[in-house]
């Protein structure tokens, strides 16, 4: 349960009316604060539309976050999103695989990707053997690229648990088809 209001369109002034053109309820909450929420909107906008990682990476490296956070908000937004980028259920199902330390079709970079945004999230950072197989494949502007997206998103998860942020009806399916699980995954 949200810890503070919705807000809409009406309840802001005119000047910040913009943030709610996409009315989540991620948007809903930081619109309590209109101008952070402009500053805050960049990185993502950034992560989503300017970088030149591969978006099929970015979005399992997002998917990963979520499901080792347990966030249902975000689990279930880029599941969506995921479909979007050709993201299957399959693959879906080979990141929790992963995550429980069962085999999987991954590759070995979307493996290495997926190794790195679980280390980042469970241990704080990128492991020297990880970063090198990453190396492998990212050049460093890509490099910067994923692990400031894995940070981005690690903090995402963080707002939406703290501010108690809800999902709405309409990604509850996503939850339903892939539950997120009571205990954290320890396996890589």
């Amino acid at each position: 349960m949200a810890r503070l209001p919705y807000l809409n369109k009406e309840d802001l002034p005119p000047e910040h009316q913009s943030i709610l053109d996409r009315p989540i309820n991620l948007n809903r909450i930081l619109a309590n604060s209109p101008e952070c929420r402009q500053a805050t909107s960049g990185t993502g906008k950034y992560i989503r539309f300017g970088s030149k990682l591969d978006p099929r990476l970015r979005e399992l490296a997002i998917l990963q976050v979520g499901y080792l956070a347990r966030a249902p908000y975000e689990w279930s937004h880029h599941i969506k999103i995921a479909h979007e980028f050709n993201i299957s259920d399959d693959d879906i199902r080979d990141l929790v695989a992963m995550n429980e330390g069962k085999p999987t079709k991954f590759d070995r970079n979307t493996h290495a990707v997926l190794t790195a945004a679980h280390e980042m999230t469970v241990d704080g950072a990128i492991s020297a053997a990880t970063f090198e197989s990453l190396r492998s494949f990212l050049d460093s502007a890509l490099l910067i690229d994923l692990v400031v997206t894995i940070s981005h998103y690690n903090g995402v998860v963080r707002l939406l648990a703290s501010l108690g942020v809800d999902v709405e009806d309409s990604y509850l399916p996503y939850l339903e088809k892939f539950p997120l699980p009571a205990t954290p995954a320890t396996a890589r």
